[in-house]
């Protein structure tokens, strides 16, 4: 399976020796020393993870729930809309019947929650809310991180979302990525083995000289234990939880992931 993942993603296959090599370090955890060494490029999740997903679409909805006369809490509304997109994400990639675009995952997401609040809407209105991902700004922190680690990486983005979001928000985030990869490219939503496939064969490098960057577990045990390394950004906080596939690198923030790999 691991031959075939990497011959139909467009990935020169490992040899035998090197197979076997890199399945005993899969799980490992490198140095920063040994990650400045090895890494070629840097990937990164963009939602959550390069933009401030919670906070953006928070203050984004307030008004909208204001006008509506609902009374609940704005970011409540805005987590139970991410979980539900989510969950639903996943079905539509276990369910393997061709991938659905975020965008319509995304209204589907969103009208559930809001007929469970009993809030009353056009679907004009849950196209809006949604088109707001394309409008949202990156962590204060990010791009300088970014400008630090410009000169010894190849940079790029591997998103869910759908390619034409991921160019409309490109001004809003205001870097330049060497590449901005969306999964519909591969087929599949992020973590399924393919999309991280894909994006090695983009990038063009071996999945073990790429280290993705997320802000999630889910999206960094995929990465690794397709063979990419990976850093995670906990901003929130949170245990990374007890699997195999922990990162090689946490860090608190965008600044300190510079200071560790510029």
């Amino acid at each position: 399976m691991r031959r075939d993942a990497l011959e139909s993603s467009g990935v020169e296959p490992l040899s035998a020796k090197s197979v076997g090599s890199a399945s005993a370090g899969l799980n490992t955890m490198q140095t920063p020393e040994a990650l400045r060494r090895d890494i070629k490029a840097l990937a990164f999740d963009q939602y959550g993870t390069i933009v401030d997903m919670q906070r953006g679409l928070t203050e984004a909805v307030a008004p909208f729930l204001q006008r509506k006369g609902w009374q609940g809490k704005p970011n409540s509304f805005v987590t139970w809309w991410r979980r539900t997109h989510f969950e639903n994400s996943m079905i539509d990639a276990l369910c393997d019947r061709g991938h659905t675009p975020y965008r319509q995952i995304g209204e589907r997401a969103v009208s559930y929650v809001m007929d469970r609040c009993g809030i009353r809407y056009t679907p004009e209105e849950a196209r809006e809310l949604v088109s707001e991902i394309e409008k949202l700004k990156p962590f204060p922190d990010v791009v300088p991180a970014l400008e630090k680690l410009r000169n010894n990486y190849k940079l790029a983005i591997l998103s869910n979302g759908d390619g034409d979001m991921l160019e409309a928000a490109g001004p809003h985030i205001g870097f330049r990525f060497d590449h901005v990869i969306s999964v519909e490219q591969a087929g599949y939503f992020k973590p399924h083995w393919k999309t991280y496939a894909k994006a090695a064969e983009i990038i063009g490098e071996e999945p073990g000289h790429i280290l993705f960057v997320a802000n999630h577990a889910f999206d960094c045990i995929g990465a690794k234990s397709y063979g990419m390394r990976t850093a995670f950004i906990n901003r929130r906080k949170r245990p990374f939880g007890h699997t195999p596939h922990q990162p090689d690198l946490t860090v608190a923030d965008f600044a300190e992931f510079a200071s560790v790999l510029a």
